[in-house]
């Protein structure tokens, strides 16, 4: 590990992956940096496993804090002195902080979908009838959230019936069901679609799922996001539906960590319009 004095600075925040070079996350922080009137940087740092004590430790130090992305969700957990009550649930932490020299650690991902939930239906989804795709660090700060929101029924939608079931073990809910093929809900219900999975990332992807197998639904929310338009977005407002992409949620996770580390309100406006301004580009 390379930790080069600008790295080191006492005026500068961090999100912690491998890659990292793909982030929108600093982009976004330093204009709201800005905007709050905030002498900080924000900086993306490529570091291992192996590197996340030293440097979160640092960085505590120094009374700052910052993000983590793949793959060290999961492993920074042990590091947190403090964890809050999604770190726990979802078994992942993606944003950490210093306060009175204990480190403190969030999952945004939960609140972050919340909100962008919310804005999408108007309405919390309250008794609702919900597939969700995928069975991954995403899909758990979902289902999470959509519990909390008190849904009707959980459904989840993934290759690897082992890992669906550990993560319905997990939350240990009466309202999670778990399927491995498309078949297995051809012709039943949903109010709503999530897509979890990566599938989507790429342009030669394949719909993570065939919207033409389910009845009834109203709205799908893809989380995954980028400068073009995600094929399962596509489809459903082919078929008249609501449809949205991960945008929304990458911005209000991006705010929740924001009002975090300052304790005051994210400038939202200012961070959605460098996104958009990004991703028009």
């Amino acid at each position: 590990m390379d930790m080069t004095p600008d790295v080191l600075a006492d005026d500068c925040f961090l999100l912690l992956g491998n890659p990292v070079d793909h982030s929108l996350s600093p982009l976004i922080q330093n204009a709201a940096f800005k905007q709050a009137g905030f002498s900080y940087r924000y900086e993306s740092f490529q570091c291992e496993r192996s590197d996340l004590r030293l440097i979160i430790r640092r960085l505590s130090e120094s009374g700052l804090g910052g993000n983590v992305t793949l793959p060290h969700k999961e492993s920074v957990v042990d590091i947190i002195d403090k964890p809050f009550e999604a770190v726990l649930k979802t078994g992942a932490c993606n944003t950490f902080w210093s306060k009175e020299g204990e480190v403190y650690g969030d999952n945004t991902d939960v609140e972050g979908f919340r909100r962008a939930c919310h804005l999408f239906l108007g309405n919390p989804p309250r008794d609702l009838n919900v597939l969700v795709l995928g069975a991954g660090g995403v899909a758990r700060a979902v289902i999470m959230s959509l519990l909390n929101d008190e849904v009707g029924e959980i459904t989840i939608l993934n290759r690897s019936l082992s890992r669906a079931k550990k993560v319905a073990d997990h939350f240990d809910s009466t309202k999670i069901r778990i399927v491995d093929r498309g078949e297995n809900i051809k012709g039943r219900e949903f109010d709503l679609i999530i897509n979890g999975t990566s599938l989507g990332l790429r342009s030669e992807d394949p719909n993570p799922i065939d919207l033409d197998l389910v009845s009834g639904l109203t709205g799908v929310m893809d989380l995954v996001y980028g400068k073009e338009t995600t094929e399962l977005v596509k489809a459903a407002k082919e078929r008249g539906l609501q449809a949205v992409d991960g945008t929304e949620m990458l911005l209000q996770q991006a705010a929740v960590s924001f009002e975090l580390w300052w304790e005051k309100p994210a400038p939202v406006d200012t961070m959605r319009r460098t996104l958009e301004d990004v991703l028009l580009r």
